[in-house]
This record gives C-alpha cells, sequence and structure tokens, in this order.
C-alpha cells in the first residue's frame, strides 16, 4: 500500500497538501487544472523534489529520504527520457543495468520486452528513427524491465493523436494487470482517466485530494473540477 501521510509539498508561498493511501495494484488518474501542482505531487512520490513536511510510506517503508534510484517506483515523463545515441535495445537495457553491463539473460529480457510491446526488430535503431508511438513503447519496455511495484506517469501520451493514445493506454492497462504494478497517471483528459483508472485524484486548490471513483467524480465534479472541465 502506498500511503501519503500528511505530506506538504512545494516551494516558496506554493503548498500542496496529501493525507491518502492507495490499496497496491490500483490504476490511479491524477487530474486537476495547470499548475494545481499534480507534477509536484510525482515527484515527491518518486523522490525529486523533498516534502516541507510529512511522508511517502510504501509496504508499510518509511522511503521519504530515499533518493530515486533507491525507490520501489519507475517514474515516466512526457519526454520519454530516450538517450538519443544509444539505440532502442541500449535504452531499454538502461533499465536492468545504467552501466549497460548485460548479461546473456539480460538481453534475452530486452528481446522478450521488445515482443511485448509490439517493437520486435527494432532494437538496433535509435529513437530519432522512431516515431512518437514506438517512443512511448520503447519507455514501456524499460519500465517493464525494471519490475518496480509503482509506476508514476506524467503526461507520456500528450503529445499522442487521439488513437494511438487509446492503444498506449490499453497496452499500459495490460502490462500494469500482468504485473500487479500500482499505476499512478497525470492527464489532462477526463476521457483517459474513464478509460484507464477506476480511481482519481484530484488536484486542486491546494489539495490532491483522496482517490475517489473516476466515474462518480467526473459525472457529478465538485465546483474546481466543473470550473477545470468547462
Amino acid at each position: 500500500m502506498l500511503h501519503l501521510d500528511h505530506l506538504d509539498m512545494g516551494q516558496g508561498a506554493f503548498s500542496l497538501t496529501a493525507d491518502w493511501q492507495l490499496a497496491q495494484g490500483s490504476r490511479l488518474a491524477i487530474i486537476g487544472p495547470s499548475g494545481a501542482g499534480k507534477s509536484t505531487l510525482l515527484s515527491v512520490i518518486g523522490g525529486f523534489l523533498a516534502p516541507r513536511a510529512g511522508r511517502v510510506i510504501w509496504d508499510g517503508q518509511d522511503i521519504t529520504a530515499a533518493p530515486p534510484a533507491a525507490r520501489p517506483i519507475t517514474t515516466l515523463f512526457q519526454d520519454q527520457n530516450l538517450l538519443p545515441h544509444l539505440t532502442i535495445a541500449q535504452n531499454i537495457g538502461l533499465g536492468l543495468s545504467p552501466s549497460l553491463r548485460l548479461t546473456a539473460k539480460d538481453h534475452r529480457r530486452i528481446d522478450d520486452a521488445l515482443d511485448r510491446t509490439g517493437l520486435a526488430g527494432l532494437g538496433p535503431r535509435k529513437p530519432g528513427n522512431l516515431s512518437g508511438g514506438q517512443q512511448s513503447r520503447v519507455a514501456l519496455a524499460r519500465a517493464l524491465l525494471r519490475q518496480r511495484p509503482i509506476l508514476c506517469l506524467d503526461e507520456p501520451f500528450a503529445a499522442l493523436g487521439p488513437a494511438l493514445k487509446t492503444e498506449m493506454l490499453g497496452l499500459l492497462a495490460a502490462l500494469a494487470d500482468e504485473t500487479a504494478a500500482t499505476v499512478l497517471m497525470i492527464t489532462h483528459d477526463p476521457a483517459d482517466a474513464r478509460a484507464f483508472a477506476p480511481l482519481t485524484t484530484l488536484v486542486a486548490e491546494g489539495v490532491a485530494h483522496p482517490p475517489t471513483a473516476t466515474a462518480g467524480l467526473l459525472d457529478a465534479p465538485p465546483p474546481a473540477l466543473a470550473a477545470y472541465l468547462g
């Protein structure tokens, strides 16, 4: 279980609080106005930003002070964090070894990840030779190999067209179900939240609210969400 224990986050005059729990294996959408603190929330959970107060707890263990690499978390950003000078196979291999000192078993796992994400045969290519959708698949394949129990996504598919984004959300859901990962995904699109996440957290007016049923929240949005959705 992920427990955000009386977190106070932010910098300067900006403040965001969160105090809730999320069961292991849950799929959670994070939605709210621009600038409300959605990325700040994921940055604190992922260890890229320290909270001003409170704790991040996973499975009963306080990980608040742990660096990102030591946390049970993989974070995917919108730019996918692919290194242009490395091949696709090498980019995926970074999920296994940052030094790319890979064994024969590691290479077999990379090939398997390429197959499962629809990238078979593309391992020798560079990221610049792939489409946006293929680059998203590479990032998912790397996350899959890391096998961390928590996956945080900061709008990784925002630049994709509707059809391709739907395809990627379906692939993400399938991989999450297969690995029993706990997934937290920032989105600006309520349709994405409905399609992917049974639970949604509204971030607005300085609060990351406790997770609630996505359909109920979007069908009867509170004023802050209604104003954002228009």
